[in-house]
């Protein structure tokens, strides 16, 4: 911290700065650089709370921020920082999301309808992960992460094919799609004994492989653009009524949608499905929630909208095709259910 800054802010939910707040308040307090105040009342990323937590440290005159929780807190954290023009350092209490490292923070509406990505003039300086902190959160939460971090290896392909076609910037660099490959390849192999690990509250070498590849694999490789399809889908079935799952849960059927487009060979997109099916993890509609599906047609229009991730595709899809996939998706779920 003392690299960074003399006066910490920490941006926070409640639950979860309960869990590190004592060690946090400690350490600062060891290397002379007290906790200047906190807010601890995130429960949504929404501009209007932004815009809130940075008046209360900005009066305070914080030079640093720390986030602590999970997506919607380290995000607001970031954004706070963004706006302040002060450093960010995150302290990730759960492992659903890859939010953590990432130079960008997701923003919605009060009744968590996505509003748009902010993206940031830098990543957080320090991403603290503590296993012992992460690992012991309830067990669906490395599901969900692992259901964020599935995308990685099938969106920045798709992103990185789609930037070369155009001669665009950024381009992927060959590092980052061998670390999504990476993190694709651990998922598969240590995913559903880290699951049956953290559920008997055991810490083992397949924990700590998928909490790399959620917080560091998957955010290394998306890091500098890398969202396509998988993203853009979960962004559009916010909208409907009756959506029921976390982000990591509604990007992980988005990455199935996206192989379906893709026209992947069908082994393939089913070996996932059985690895999504073993984690509990969404691979039909109804595994969503209880739907209104008469507003998919609007969930795929708005997935299809040409300032979204869709965008960076490396084909035209079109709010029919998206539809169309999520059908099909549907259909090789309930089959596999069948089986």
């Amino acid at each position: 911290m003392k690299q960074y800054g003399e006066r910490p802010y920490v941006v926070s939910g409640r639950t979860s700065f309960s869990k590190v707040r004592a060690r946090i308040q400690a350490s600062l307090l060891s290397a002379g650089v007290p906790l200047i105040g906190y807010d601890d009342t995130i429960s949504e990323c929404t501009h209007a709370k932004i815009s809130e937590v940075v008046s209360k440290a900005e009066e305070l005159d914080a030079d640093v921020i720390i986030g602590c929780g999970g997506g919607k807190a380290v995000d607001t954290a970031k954004a706070v920082a963004e706006k302040l023009h002060v450093p960010a350092i995150t302290v990730p209490t759960q492992c659903a999301t890859n939010a953590d490292g990432m130079a960008d923070a997701v923003v919605f509406s009060d009744d968590h309808k996505f509003v748009e990505d902010l993206w940031l003039s830098r990543a957080p300086v320090l991403v603290l992960v503590d296993t012992d902190v992460v690992a012991r959160a309830p067990p669906q939460y490395i599901v969900q992460g692992m259901g964020d971090a599935l995308a990685a290896a099938f969106e920045k392909p798709a992103f990185a094919s789609s930037q070369r076609a155009k001669k665009a910037s950024p381009l992927a660099t060959n590092a980052a799609l061998e670390v999504n490959l990476k993190c694709f390849s651990t998922l598969m192999v240590h995913g559903i004994q880290a699951k049956r690990d953290v559920e008997a509250g055991k810490i083992t070498d397949s924990v700590e492989a998928v909490v790399e590849a959620i917080k560091l694999q998957s955010g290394f490789g998306f890091g500098g653009g890398g969202c396509a399809g998988a993203h853009a889908i979960h962004n559009g079935l916010t909208v409907v009524p009756g959506l029921a799952r976390k982000h990591g849960e509604i990007v992980a059927f988005g990455t199935i949608v996206q192989m379906v487009l893709e026209k992947r060979p069908l082994g393939e997109i089913e070996r996932v499905m059985r690895w999504c099916k073993s984690l509990g993890l969404p691979i039909r509609l109804s595994d969503l929630g209880n739907l209104d599906r008469s507003q998919l047609v609007k969930a795929a229009e708005k997935a299809c909208d040409p300032n979204d991730s869709m965008a960076f595709m490396p084909f035209q899809v079109t709010p029919k095709m998206v539809l169309n996939a999520m059908a099909e998706a549907d259909h090789l779920g309930e089959s596999l259910y069948e089986s």
